[in-house]
């Protein structure tokens, strides 16, 4: 009987997961940066389907997907709707898409030392990833150590 139900649970629980998993980020890049190719190997280690596109001007995709010129970073992607600027943890972005709040996406406002993409040895910076909406408002999402 019991096995029964941990079988049923573990079925019902990969099938509601498996989407996430799958999620496609397409992200837009300068074909010369390094970082941006780091935290693309992330997200595809994390799952994720990347697709990528090398842009001459990735301001112009920022400035398209409603980006606050406070929050820029080196790329930006989008994802199942939400845009993602910079080099927001791959967990961040399973959570946004697992709780679905009311943002227009998350962003890691500059290139913070021991965030994806941007590892230096042991150094690890604190930063936030803050959510923002449409019309400017932000918030820290997520805090990392």
């Amino acid at each position: 009987m019991w096995s029964g139900n941990i079988r049923l649970l573990l079925v019902v629980t990969v099938f509601v997961a498996a989407p996430l998993w799958a999620a496609e980020v397409t992200v837009y890049k300068s074909p010369t940066c390094g970082c941006c190719k780091k935290w693309v190997e992330h997200l595809e280690q994390s799952g994720f389907e990347v697709k990528t596109y090398d842009v001459r001007d990735v301001v112009s995709y920022k400035v398209r997907m409603g980006v606050p010129r406070t929050l820029g970073s080196c790329h930006t992607a989008l994802v199942d709707g939400y845009v993602i600027e910079g080099h927001v943890p791959a967990d961040d972005i399973k959570r946004l898409l697992t709780q679905r709040p009311r943002v227009s996406g998350l962003a890691v406002p500059g290139m913070p030392i021991g965030s994806p993409g941007m590892e230096q040895g042991n150094r690890r910076d604190r930063y936030d990833v803050l959510s923002f909406t449409a019309d400017g408002v932000t918030e820290v999402f997520a805090t990392h150590q």
